[in-house]
């Protein structure tokens, strides 16, 4: 298993002047220089979602995104905290798809304008990512009070972060690839063998 893991990162929110996004280009910026990751970056704000219909039924009209699940080994959700929740905007683009999930991990990058990181999105999202089969990692990467971490360019200030990120990074590529592992080999209903 030399290949490298395909894992896309979401960046979860369409809010003008969005801070998440400044985390989310750094996160991938950390994922590119990596030897076993490939990356691939989507943003919400480029899904045009119809107002009055959406969900599985309409998955096939975002191919990029459908393709790019169905490759991935894993995958990042970066997302703001938004009144202890997630944006609506994200969870209408993660139920574009269900089956193309299973068995494949997922980790957090939360941000938050107070203390806490964005941790009640990290805790609201578990339900959501269980229900498509993913598999969640217990390493959670989180930017509390995320307008001091970031200058207005986009320019990490904290260096802390250098280390969170890698620890954040090899928990995910060891869970990406165990998956992938089982995927290949465990015969499953879900997936082929």
């Amino acid at each position: 298993m030399s290949q490298k893991l395909f894992v896309p990162i979401l960046l979860g929110t369409n809010r003008r002047d969005r801070s998440s996004e400044h985390a989310a280009k750094w996160v991938y910026s950390k994922m590119q220089e990596r030897e076993d990751i490939e990356p691939a970056y989507f943003d919400v704000r480029d899904f045009k979602l119809p107002h009055d219909h959406y969900g599985m039924e309409i998955g096939g009209d975002f191919p990029e995104w459908r393709d790019a699940i169905i490759k991935a080994d894993g995958l990042v959700i970066v997302t703001p905290e938004y009144n202890h929740g997630y944006p609506g905007v994200l969870k209408s683009v993660l139920d574009l798809l269900l089956k193309e999930y299973i068995h494949k991990a997922v980790a957090f990058v939360s941000v938050s304008a107070g203390p806490w990181g964005g941790t009640r999105v990290c805790e609201a999202l578990l339900p959501v990512v269980r229900e498509l089969g993913l598999t969640v990692t217990f390493t959670d990467l989180q930017f509390p009070s995320v307008r001091s971490k970031f200058d207005d360019d986009g320019t990490l200030l904290d260096s802390a972060y250098e280390k969170r990120v890698k620890g954040f990074l090899d928990e995910l590529v060891w869970m990406s690839t165990s998956l992938r592992w089982g995927r290949e080999n465990v015969p499953s209903k879900y997936h082929q063998t």
